[in-house]
């Protein structure tokens, strides 16, 4: 991992979308700072296409989409999207008391029979592992499990790993965020979800232009969205998770989580200069 420092003037300025996890990447102590939040802010009045995606459940999400400055959430590691029609310019959901527009990956019927097997899954883990709890957030969740590790509980690195395996061995998709294990049904990921929310929102094809956006991470679950854009950052806070990559970041801030996120995004419009948007 390269200091962001070192980061090439003429790749930055080449840069037409940022794309960023959430949990601390733009928060600390779980909450988004005041740096972070003007970040996104100033990178959307740069022109600059800014999404966040995130492991984190839609109905946690559905705020944060409504009054942060961007394009789009994708929550459950690219399962479902939030857009903000207000911001974005699209017509409001039929019932007009809504901001946000919601789309999904999977069809309806396709998310019923995941969600009911699912919650099996989920109840085999508490019983066969002591010590696990489902996430506090996860009521909010539509597409995916969450179990807890390290946000309100401590769960030691051999029981994440007996629960990653649970989840394997059930045919689930499982990876390990800086909070949470989740696990789903589905060929969906961050990877994936980046790209269908490009292409939907703006016409782009992500894999054909990966040097046209950044990516900003923290953890494990980072790490498909760090092997497929060169232009991959971690907050300094990834060295927590470092021992546990396979693929890293390019680059590294110096500073952790939102200050960290700030940082890249600073970097990001030094380059630009005058404001000129790449398209």
């Amino acid at each position: 991992m390269i200091p962001l420092a070192q980061w090439p003037q003429a790749q930055r300025r080449g840069l037409v979308g940022v794309l960023t996890d959430i949990d601390d990447t733009l928060t600390t102590d779980g909450a988004i700072t005041a740096d972070a939040l003007q970040a996104l802010a100033d990178l959307k009045a740069a022109g600059f296409a800014v999404i966040a995606i995130t492991g984190r459940p839609v109905g946690w999400s559905e705020p944060f989409a409504c009054s942060w400055p961007v394009d789009a959430i994708v929550a459950e590691n690219g399962a479902v999207a939030l857009l903000n029609t207000s911001q974005i310019g699209l017509q409001r959901n039929q019932d007009k008391r809504e901001l946000l527009s919601k789309l999904y990956i999977q069809d309806a019927t396709t998310r019923q029979t995941n969600f009911a097997r699912m919650q099996q899954v989920a109840q085999r883990v508490l019983a066969e592992v002591p010590g696990t709890r489902l996430s506090e957030d996860s009521p909010g969740r539509e597409t995916d499990i969450a179990i807890d590790h390290s946000e309100f509980t401590c769960l030691p690195p051999d029981k994440i790993a007996q629960v990653v395996a649970i989840l394997r061995a059930e045919g689930m998709h499982a990876t390990v965020s800086s909070i949470h294990i989740n696990g789903w049904f589905g060929e969906h990921n961050k990877w994936v979800g980046a790209r269908w929310i490009v292409r939907s929102l703006f016409g782009r094809e992500l894999e054909g232009e990966p040097d046209r956006w950044a990516y900003v991470g923290d953890s494990t679950n980072d790490q498909l969205m760090f092997a497929a854009l060169p232009h991959s950052i971690g907050v300094a806070n990834v060295r927590r998770f470092e021992a546990n990559l396979s693929s890293k970041p390019r680059y590294i801030t110096c500073g952790e989580r939102g200050a960290g996120f700030a940082e890249v995004a600073q970097a990001i419009l030094a380059a630009r200069g005058a404001g000129v948007v790449a398209s």
